[in-house]
């Protein structure tokens, strides 16, 4: 299958082309590092044009969402605009598969009462980067009812994986971490520890997405997660316990975020109805391979 893949430079971009090129797949890709924006929509329906793929897996965009609460107009540019881009691009030139990225944001507040959320629930974004992703995933939508284009709707829910910015909750403990081992501190900031999380490794999440572009309904959307929550305190207390030497978390006012989502868990039925994907590494994998990686760094 010959895939395009937007944002190929970003943490899901390099797993994914790595487990697509294990698949078979020709894989091409684009990102900003590599100059092409996706606000520059003459660029983008050109590398669309001369990469003529099958299918496309959408992941360039703006995804941090504390940041979106200071530059929200240029995180609803990148999110929306930027997907509205690609999809004309991919209407004109006949693209087979479109998977639209979005986010398990787009739920917003829930209470317990709903969970697990299934793709049916309402969408309630709270922050600007959740605003932006629903009207990436109702782009989406209407390119498949209006075109008939045949786009695939995701909502990943939280991922992570080696390789993965320190912008997000683990990667950046385990970076804390890996600096005290090495300089002798024991203090790791952290920021608000009481929200509940959906996590999946980002090897388990580009496997669904490729299971998706083969055998996914065009227009419907899909939830993937692995259907549990653990609380961000339990995350940070689990990466403490493998530190080399005790370590002591110590809250940080400058770290917590206008709003957080108390809890998000999704109901993740469908996917494994219609695919048969289900996640296969556990937590505890995945965090001693992000601490193993941000001990790498911080040692080159």
């Amino acid at each position: 299958m010959r895939a395009l893949i937007t944002g190929s430079a970003g943490f899901v971009g390099r797993h994914l082309t790595a487990h697509l090129r294990a698949k078979g797949d020709e894989v091409t890709g684009f990102d900003r590092e590599g100059g092409v924006d996706i606000l520059d929509h003459a660029a983008v329906e050109r590398f669309v044009d001369d990469a003529r793929p099958e299918a496309v897996y959408h992941l360039a965009g703006q995804s941090d969402v504390g940041a979106s609460w200071d530059t929200p107009v240029e995180t609803f540019r990148a999110n929306a605009e930027g997907t509205l881009a690609l999809l004309e691009a991919c209407r004109r030139h006949d693209v087979k598969r479109v998977l639209v990225i979005s986010s398990a944001d787009v739920y917003g507040h829930v209470a317990d009462s709903d969970l697990p959320l299934p793709e049916t629930a309402p969408l309630r974004p709270v922050t600007p980067y959740a605003a932006s992703k629903v009207a990436a995933d109702f782009l989406g939508l209407q390119a498949w009812l209006g075109h008939g284009l045949p786009v695939v709707r995701v909502r990943a829910f939280n991922h992570l994986g080696p390789g993965q910015s320190e912008r997000f909750v683990a990667p950046a403990i385990a970076a804390r971490i890996a600096r005290n081992e090495v300089d002798g501190s024991d203090a790791i900031p952290v920021g608000n520890l009481e929200p509940r999380r959906d996590l999946t490794d980002v090897r388990d999440v580009v496997r669904a997405y490729r299971l998706l572009v083969e055998r996914a309904q065009p227009g419907a959307a899909y939830n993937v997660c692995s259907g549990d929550d653990v609380p961000v305190g339990e995350l940070a207390e689990r990466l403490v316990a493998l530190a080399s030497r005790p370590m002591t978390l110590v809250v940080d006012p400058a770290l917590q975020r206008p709003v957080d989502n108390p809890v998000l868990r999704g109901d993740n039925r469908r996917i494994r109805a219609e695919t048969g994907w289900e996640p296969t590494i556990s937590i505890d994998q995945t965090l001693a391979d992000v601490l193993a990686d941000a001990r790498a760094r911080v040692n080159a």
